[in-house]
């Protein structure tokens, strides 16, 4: 069963010719990152608060764990899914101890001690160590560290669900840089199912493990992102995911795509001694790796059963983004 189930959910404003969100369908599993990416305006945001009910559908459900949330109470429901925001909205007047725990106590059920000892886990997985900043106020921090505060803010309760609303797009390219990849160790060890809205093609690309296109309200494609650049469903997404950028393609294509079974009598004699990659790293890692060992080819491995399964070359990867490259311009 699908943690978010979303079934022809459509919201329209009064006084609007078209919908905001135009019968929208498709699920989100349990775990997974799903981004949302669109121009201004498709629908990203609208869709995401009528999960928590921030917005309220015209039309259709929202099923979280098979129940439809427009039957719920709005309050409890949101109690039960964490919230991260651009603005991050920390209380000024609270120290980062009271910031993080503040949900958890309006949810109760908590003792004073339990709640202690959660802020310092949540800050200790925001890599913020506790006894340097769970008595700081949200001044006194950075803008990276206020938004790793709002994340552990979000996580207090600890939500099967977290929602997402361009939660980095204030913060310079570095520090973005950085909390992107803080989020990608916590979901690693914390396996929440995340919505999160970006218009950063890059940021999808990076931490989504499937992204949705909206356009004008409807969605356009739903897939991994590798999907996306090999098969976008027509030209706007082909132009919003960069699917003719041979870069993109080298960036993204894992070594299987380029994979061949033999080599030619020259490389193959020395087969035996080529340098290993896995079979997920990326035809432009593996492309520097060919050139840094100067090496014709490189054994790939199956990064589960760690079992050769093939290899791959200069040659083969050219082959590749060549004819990805034809395909999508033959479209």
């Amino acid at each position: 069963m699908a943690k978010i189930a979303f079934k022809k959910i459509t919201k329209q404003y009064d006084g609007t010719a078209k919908p905001a969100v135009d019968a929208v369908t498709f699920e989100l599993q349990e775990g997974t990152t799903c981004m949302l990416v669109g121009t201004s305006g498709s629908g990203k945001t609208t869709l995401l608060r009528m999960v928590n009910r921030l917005i309220e559908p015209t039309a259709g459900e929202i099923l979280i764990d098979g129940k439809n949330v427009l039957e719920e109470n709005p309050i409890l429901l949101r109690r039960r899914i964490g919230y991260v925001i651009q603005q991050v909205g920390l209380f000024p007047h609270m120290n980062i101890a009271e910031n993080v725990r503040v949900t958890a106590e309006i949810a109760g059920g908590w003792t004073k001690q339990r709640l202690a000892e959660r802020v310092d886990e949540l800050l200790d997985l925001a890599g913020l160590p506790p006894a340097e900043y769970r008595s700081r106020f949200p001044r006194q921090l950075s803008g990276g560290q206020q938004q790793r505060v709002g994340l552990a803010r979000a996580l207090a309760t600890d939500p099967a669900i977290l929602l997402m609303d361009e939660p980095f797009g204030a913060l310079d390219a570095i520090t973005r840089a950085r909390m992107q990849e803080e989020l990608l160790r916590i979901q690693r060890d914390v396996h929440k199912t995340i919505l999160f809205v970006s218009h950063d093609i890059e940021e999808a690309f990076k931490l989504g493990d499937q992204i949705a296109v909206l356009s004008e309200g409807k969605l356009i494609q739903l897939g991994s992102p590798i999907e996306l650049l090999a098969n976008p469903a027509d030209d706007f997404v082909r132009q919003l995911v960069g699917a003719d950028s041979i870069l993109r393609q080298l960036q993204y294509l894992p070594v299987s795509t380029a994979m061949v079974n033999e080599l030619d009598s020259n490389a193959a004699a020395d087969s035996s001694v080529l340098p290993s990659c896995s079979s997920s790293a990326t035809l432009l890692q593996a492309m520097f790796t060919l050139i840094e060992k100067n090496v014709t080819a490189l054994n790939v491995y199956d990064e589960e059963a760690q079992e050769h399964i093939g290899y791959v070359t200069l040659t083969s990867i050219n082959r590749e983004v060549t004819k990805t490259h034809s395909e999508l311009a033959a479209k």
